[in-house]
């Protein structure tokens, strides 16, 4: 694998001998690369495919005919002509004395099943080391994720690669000299109390162990391997299940188009979640007398005390009885559905199908309203495509990255590699952002705005830009329109106006906006910064405006790539699970696309676009909503102002909830259906780069739960749907037949390449990487510019609530804490909930580091633990929402931006003083045999 950093190899070929074959090698290809292309095994102990040679172990050396000295085959490149023996006595004899020596120094001890070591030394016939063992430096078992065994140690400096040149997390290092040298964390720490962030690359690195997971992972022999994808965030890694008696027992990175082998501390060591003790084995019905309240204490241990256990049959007959009843006592518009991000596209397209030809409205949602809608909203509207232009990949092609109201290196690890990467080859990056993220170390310029004031800044830019001459003027006459507008707009946004409103001087805006626009190809991603907010759509429109202001957009290394939070949060809104679009992103109300469905579908379909996550909530307090089925969300935990969602859920006639554990939703359930986790079950998930991935099945589900395809199809039969789907690749079949834009990606050719971007209309098209290159996908072919104005927050700070909540995740945790926080390592990792503030504000709190705080809102308080940051704004707070016990959005705000109907889960007023409480004591875990209240105060 060629990291995708380096030069492109190019087709022209250098002949050359080796072991008496002739042979080729690309240009700028080494010797051992030639050679591993041809099947010609050389040994080598230091270098990795995809690394930097180093050359230091010199396990690869071979002979030159006509060279005086050995050469490393790693560092090498081969000469026209040049006679090259690998296998030579003299070449043999430096291979084994060289891999003897350093296993003279390993203990007897094995940290690693058939290590890189152990193989070359069976493969050379070395038997016992002739030579001295070193003094063995004891191991360090101080971090949760991995041990570090020094005494394994060879020295080959792959963990440091790793970490510095490839993660760029710059923590491990090579320290003192001669027989005292040795890798080092940090200033020689433990490894448990350095900076390292858990991503686990120096272990898939260390060829002998001397890096290992925790457990002795390495030491058990995997009945199978499983290829798969991450089922974390929208980046899409793909890994490998290692699999031994129906357990996973580690992960490793593989080599797909997003991740190249590298992983996150939550991809390669939060796998374990699936065999946790609390996963739901059985259909539960609630109990009679059991009622439902927003105020309820939750023990997830003990469903039982709450439910009974029931049969399948009648689990389904009760729960998609009901369903049918309100339906037809009170019409199509009494029912609701949430869908998941989480689950497959099959699954997703199955699921907004049955609502739509099965409940006969178009009330169905998911999570995107709650992270990308004003996003998405805003590129339908300006480009006529909600999917981004370039993967993120493409920052390694880019002259200038331009990054807003994004925390990659908490939320996309792997997609912030590439971007550290970028920078260490010549990239410029403009982070913006209020809060400081570790990415600003790396910035040539980090902008800390002001919370709210997204369109201040971003106008300025696009002034300055017109006001300039910077504009391009030819893409804008051939490729847009509105333009006018646009800069009648701007010209009250000078930078010298916008200066004290967003905080950035005038002088920084004009300097970025210049570097921007003039940059050879720059491209701009964002985050939840930008779309949660009751003006995100208008954030939106400003970066659209940025893009087509400067014709930066449609080539490598350009365009505008909102960066997907869940894994498959970009597939489930493609297939259709959102309430105003068909699959595609055809609107409801277009009454060609109407019959097109219910062509295909054989019903008659609603052509009124239906409720909104948000809206839902409103609607069952309305008594509108009457019966909901809910697949693998949480809206308990994840809506805003929660305490409404869980009033709201807890009216409801008929709540099925299908999922893997007893969440704070499901516990307001009147029906549960126990679901398939992650590796159970096969299906195809797309990521943030519009790649459509496969998932392959790697456990059986344990007890009765069943793989979620299945429960959706007998859900649908209770419904009176005629459905006998047996296996995914039935449902992604259909999908082809209605969605043009993955017509050309087969099954097949999912199985064979595991990755197929879209656009892919015709089977044996590559798939477009690029899009947008010489037209937009709207009825004119040209972006449209929407100018937007300052609109302020809902809700701003007072007298009375004189702090800004920010809400999000952290690099440990994701999304409610369901799956993470009952992952052995992420939780001991992060095992508590924290507020992180400003050192001053928590001074003049007269709180000291770890103390805790009261936090409250006017819709409801938490108490929880602090960390002093400084990156966090003076006056702003923030808060990971994926804790259960200090519940975020028991204090955000339900108000919705009025295009994409997101909450405004980036901004609202909040008051804080210190508590009496202990922050030791504060999140406990229910289970831990604990139960917790979960209504605030």
């Amino acid at each position: 694998m060629n990291a995708p950093f380096e030069p492109a190899l190019k087709l022209a070929t250098t002949e050359f001998h080796l072991d008496g074959r002739t042979v080729s090698a690309f240009a700028g290809e080494t010797i051992i690369q030639a050679a591993a292309r041809h099947g010609i095994e050389i040994p080598y102990l230091c270098y990795k495919p995809g690394m930097r040679p180093d050359g230091n172990c010199r396990a690869c050396m071979v002979e030159i005919k006509g060279e005086r000295v050995l050469a490393p085959s790693c560092c090498r490149v081969p000469a026209l002509g040049m006679e090259v023996s690998s296998d030579s006595p003299r070449a043999r004899h430096s291979q084994r004395l060289v891999v003897e020596m350093l296993a003279a120094d390993v203990p007897e001890r094995v940290y690693k099943l058939d290590s890189e070591l152990t193989r070359w030394r069976r493969w050379l016939g070395i038997g016992k080391p002739r030579f001295e063992s070193r003094v063995q430096p004891p191991s360090d078992l101080s971090h949760p994720a991995m041990a570090v065994n020094l005494d394994a140690c060879i020295q080959c400096t792959r963990c440091v690669r790793a970490c510095r040149e490839e993660q760029v997390n710059d923590v491990i290092g090579y320290a003192f000299r001669g027989a005292d040298s040795k890798i080092v964390f940090d200033l020689d720490d433990p490894m448990g109390v350095s900076t390292c962030v858990a991503c686990g690359e120096c272990v898939q690195a260390c060829p002998t162990g001397a890096l290992a997971p925790a457990h002795d992972a390495y030491l058990v022999k995997a009945d199978k391997t499983v290829a798969s994808v991450c089922p974390y965030c929208g980046v899409g890694c793909q890994l490998t299940y290692h699999v031994k008696d129906n357990r996973i027992v580690r992960v490793d990175g593989r080599d797909g188009p997003a991740n190249h082998e590298r992983l996150c501390v939550k991809g390669r060591f939060g796998f374990d979640y699936v065999h946790h003790r609390q996963r739901l084995t059985q259909p539960l019905i609630r109990k009679p007398g059991s009622a439902k309240s927003a105020d309820f204490t939750m023990d997830p241990a003990d469903p039982l005390s709450v439910f009974r256990e029931a049969t399948w049959e009648e689990a389904l007959e009760l729960a998609g009885g009901t369903l049918t009843r309100i339906r037809d006592t009170h019409g199509p518009q009494a029912l609701a559905g949430f869908g998941s991000a989480k689950g497959s596209n099959e699954e997703a397209y199955l699921f907004q199908k049955l609502v739509r030809t099965g409940f006969g409205s178009n009330n169905v949602d998911h999570c995107t309203r709650l992270c990308h809608a004003s996003s998405v909203a805003a590129l339908l509207e300006g480009i006529g495509s909600g999917a981004v232009s370039n993967p993120v990949m493409d920052v390694l092609q880019a002259e200038v990255v331009f990054l807003i109201g994004a925390n990659p290196v908490v939320n996309h690890p792997v997609a912030a590699t590439w971007m550290k990467n970028a920078v260490k080859h010549g990239t410029k990056l403009i982070l913006a952002d209020p809060r400081r993220s570790e990415l600003a170390r790396h910035a040539t310029h980090y902008l800390q705005f002001k919370p709210d004031t997204d369109v201040a800044l971003l106008n300025a830019m696009i002034h300055t830009i017109i006001e300039e001459g910077l504009a391009a003027d030819a893409f804008i006459a051939d490729r847009t329109s509105g333009y006018e507008a646009l800069r009648d707009n701007v010209a009250g946004y000078s930078p010298e106006a916008m200066a004290p409103v967003c905080g950035i001087t005038a002088q920084e805006i004009r300097t970025v906006a210049r570097l921007y626009a003039s940059s050879r190809a720059a491209m701009i991603l964002w985050g939840m910064g930008i779309s949660q907010h009751v003006h995100g759509t208008d954030n939106a429109r400003c970066l659209i405006a940025l893009s087509l202001v400067t014709g930066q957009v449609g080539r490598p290394g350009t365009g505008l790539h909102p960066l997907r939070g869940q894994n498959n949060v970009q597939g489930a809104s493609d297939v259709g699970l959102i309430p105003m679009m068909y699959p595609d992103y055809i609107r409801v109300d277009n009454e060609e696309a109407k019959a097109r469905f219910e062509t295909a579908w054989g019903v008659s379909l609603d052509p009124k676009p239906g409720l909104t996550v948000v809206e839902i909530m409103g609607a069952v307090h309305a008594g509108q909503i009457r019966g909901m089925y809910i697949m693998g969300e949480n809206p308990a935990m994840s809506d805003p102002d929660v305490r409404h969602a869980r009033e709201a859920l807890a009216e409801l006639e008929m709540l099925v909830v299908q999922d893997i554990f007893l969440t704070e939703t499901g516990y307001l359930a009147d029906v549960i259906l126990p679901a398939s986790a992650f590796p159970e079950k096969t299906g195809t998930f797309t990521n943030t780069d519009r790649a459509v991935q496969l998932g392959r099945q790697a456990l059986d589900p344990p007890g009765e739960s069943r793989q979620d395809l299945w429960i959706i199809v007998e859900m649908a039969k209770r419904l009176g749907l005629d459905w006998s789907y047996a296996h995914p690749r039935e449902v992604f079949a259909e999908m082809r037949t209605v969605m043009p834009s993955i017509a050309g990606v087969t099954w097949e050719r999912l199985e064979q390449q595991s990755a197929v971007t879209y656009p892919c209309e015709h089977e044996g098209d590559p798939g477009e990487r690029v899009v947008f290159t010489e037209q937009f996908p709207t009825v004119s072919g040209k972006g449209r510019f929407v100018p937007a104005a300052i609109i302020p927050a809902a809700e701003r700070p007072d007298s009375d609530y004189p702090f800004v909540l920010i809400t999000g995740r952290q690099l440990e945790h994701w999304h409610t804490g369901s799956m993470t926080r009952r992952s052995e390592v992420l939780d001991a990792i992060e095992p508590v909930p924290v507020a992180s503030m400003h050192p001053q504000d928590l001074k003049a709190l007269g709180v000291a580091d770890g103390g805790a705080i009261t936090v409250a809102s006017r819709r409801g308080g938490i108490v929880l633990a602090t960390r002093a940051d400084a990156g966090t704004p003076r006056g702003a707070v923030f808060i990971p929402f994926c804790y259960y016990e200090a519940a975020a959005n028991l204090l955000t705000n339900p108000a919705l931006d009025p295009f994409g109907k997101i909450p405004e889960f980036k901004y609202c007023a909040i008051r804080v003083s210190a508590s009496s409480e202990s922050g030791a004591n504060i999140g406990y875990h229910s289970e831990d045999e604990a139960a917790v209240t979960l209504s605030g105060f």
